[in-house]
């Protein structure tokens, strides 16, 4: 009890009351969903990275006309298969907002494939942070998630890992 007439004693020597306002616990907050903020920097480009099987790509996107550069290259010469280039432009086209945004990406690592799925990851991370009001229809999509599926590895005793050696009865 001397411990409360102490603290009330300076309290009062401050200036202050000791109500029971001031006492009470503080009231837990609504879970409210996360509200993302906007994240650009100084040259107004939202950066991501995004990462599939052994690629990472780093990918960093800007309003502009639609121009996308992959290591220095531009799109069409790095991934040659259409279906690659359709699968870094998916993230866009779910939100109806092709041609807006310039996208620029280093990527190393894996095979044409992860890389593409690396950027497409990549990118619509970015895009989260650019507008974050398109976070929900991005996040149905599923790109948000990340594709943890990596090669299995290789056990002692077997030809791969889980082929089996060649087995001879005779």
């Amino acid at each position: 009890m001397e411990d409360i007439e102490n603290i009330r004693d300076i309290i009062e020597q401050q200036g202050g009351t000791l109500t029971e306002e001031n006492t009470s616990q503080p009231e837990e907050t609504s879970s409210s969903p996360a509200i993302h903020s906007r994240k650009v920097d100084q040259w107004q480009r939202s950066y991501a990275t995004g990462k599939r099987k052994t690629s990472i790509a780093r990918v960093w996107i800007k309003s502009g006309s639609g121009k996308f550069t992959i290591n220095y290259v531009d799109i069409s010469k790095y991934f040659t298969q259409d279906l690659l280039v359709l699968n870094i432009k998916r993230p866009f086209n779910t939100v109806s907002q092709d041609n807006m945004y310039d996208v620029f990406a280093t990527v190393s690592g894996g095979g044409l494939s992860g890389q593409a799925s690396a950027i497409c990851h990549g990118v619509a991370k970015a895009l989260t942070y650019f507008q974050p009001d398109l976070r929900p229809q991005i996040k149905k999509g599923g790109f948000l998630t990340r594709d943890s599926r990596i090669v299995e590895r290789k056990k002692y005793g077997k030809a791969k890992a889980r082929r089996s050696f060649q087995f001879s009865k005779r």
